[in-house]
């Protein structure tokens, strides 16, 4: 009998433990679904310099945590054909290093290339440095990269799953970064995968941008990947083999963002795109692949409107990747519409560029989408530029993709189907994971 009592006890023991345990997953889990998100205001909008001034750019830089580069080469580079081309010439001329990091590196024709171009450069002894999302990048096996990592190149995951790091699994690296030899870099929203070099079957090639690097800026690109390598490899990248001594006559003010979520949520990209915002006195375009604002971001933009600022957003149409997110953000347009924002959705194909301009002035690159994943869940990295005809540049992009897009009014989103709205519904329960 005591027996029989003793293994009844150790049997509710465990049982009470193994319930405890999966209440703190489901915990966890819920958490990351529907999780508060931080609230974002200016303490004194009122007194924000203008963005024009060395004033703003000292409080930018103190706030977002990065460097002023003052000298530099910018190059818009749109659509996949140019800027594979572009990378693969770059990766062709390395003589001391290649970096890359990748949420999406994915088996296709073009990241053949890149392995290919990759292996040559390192056989010839060039060090050769990737570093793929585990979760983003999980197709490309080690069969896909074995002529690379037989010619000597170094391929690390970024946050596998481990039993140590349960609590960080959501915890993605979203950027996507380019580095040659220290001096040369690219920077944008594109993985390496064939729907932004030719197209994937029936659905044709995603519109999208990168902007090649030369400069000062390059450094803190390398210095940016050099974060996850750490991490990933355990080796603390040096030398003049990745920071070499760079030198570059023309003029530009541009800042390299890398942001990490902190325990509240908090990341320098959502600072950075908040106080860019409040400081928009003409003119805000966005485009960006996921539309899903935190209230504060509503709440500012709709203030930029208030203030006389013309605002314009382009998304996805029809041919958007995620059914779900593009019902939630069409969802959401109703405040901007009313405020008099004009939103434009792209029919031709899926647009995947993330860009933001704001006054003519200052624009935006990087891997960061409107949303509650990039500002407060993934590692991103964007490049923030004061450079006027550098804006205009990424301007003529958007007029030209007005011109093949669809403007949304007021009218034809309060008369959008029931269908739709009924998925509006699921996508806002779970609209921090979007």
């Amino acid at each position: 009998m005591t027996a029989l009592l003793l293994s009844i006890v150790i049997s509710t023991g465990w049982a009470i433990v193994g319930g405890l345990c999966l209440l703190f997953v489901l915990l966890f889990l819920l958490a990351g679904v529907i999780g508060p998100v931080p609230q974002y205001s200016i303490s004194c909008p009122d007194d924000l310099p203008a963005n024009g001034s060395d004033g703003f750019l000292n409080v930018l830089e103190s706030l977002v945590d990065a460097r002023i580069n003052r000298t530099g080469t910018l190059d818009v580079l749109t659509n996949g054909p140019s800027f594979y081309t572009a990378a693969l010439d770059a990766m062709r001329s390395a003589q001391q290093s290649i970096c890359l990091e990748a949420y999406v590196f994915q088996p296709s024709e073009i990241a053949r290339l890149y392995i290919e171009t990759m292996a040559e450069r390192a056989r010839a002894g060039v060090q050769v440095n990737l570093v793929l999302d585990a979760f983003g990048s999980w197709k490309t096996n080690t069969a896909f990269l074995k002529q690379l990592i037989d010619a000597g190149g170094r391929i690390e995951r970024y946050n596998k799953i481990r039993w140590y790091n349960v609590s960080r699994v959501d915890n993605r690296t979203h950027r996507e970064l380019l580095i040659v030899d220290g001096r040369i870099g690219f920077i944008g929203g594109a993985g390496v995968a064939d729907q932004w070099w030719k197209g994937v079957g029936k659905s044709p090639r995603w519109r999208d941008t990168l902007v090649r690097v030369e400069g000062e800026a390059v450094t803190n690109l390398l210095a940016t990947f050099a974060e996850n390598w750490l991490t990933s490899h355990g080796e603390l990248l040096c030398g003049p083999r990745y920071f070499p001594e760079i030198r570059c006559d023309n003029k530009i003010v541009a800042m390299i963002i890398n942001s990490t979520p902190t325990p509240g949520g908090s990341t320098r990209a959502r600072v950075l795109f908040q106080m860019l915002l409040a400081s928009a006195q003409r003119t805000i375009s966005i485009t960006t692949p996921y539309f899903l604002p935190d209230k504060g971001l509503v709440q500012e933009l709709c203030r930029a409107i208030e203030r006389g600022v013309r605002l314009r957003i382009l998304v996805p149409g029809r041919k958007s990747d995620h059914a779900l997110t593009r019902s939630t953000s069409r969802g959401g347009y109703g405040p901007f519409l009313r405020a008099g924002a004009e939103v434009f959705e792209y029919r031709p194909s899926m647009i995947h560029a993330k860009i933001l301009v704001v006054d003519g002035s200052w624009a935006v690159v990087g891997s960061t989408n409107f949303d509650n994943r990039s500002f407060g869940i993934n590692d991103e990295v964007n490049m923030a530029v004061r450079d006027v005809d550098f804006a205009a540049r990424l301007d003529r992009d958007m007029d030209h993709d007005l011109t093949e897009s669809r403007r949304v009014s007021l009218a034809d989103w309060e008369h959008r189907p029931l269908t739709e709205r009924a998925t509006e519904l699921l996508g806002w329960i779970i609209e921090r994971q979007q």
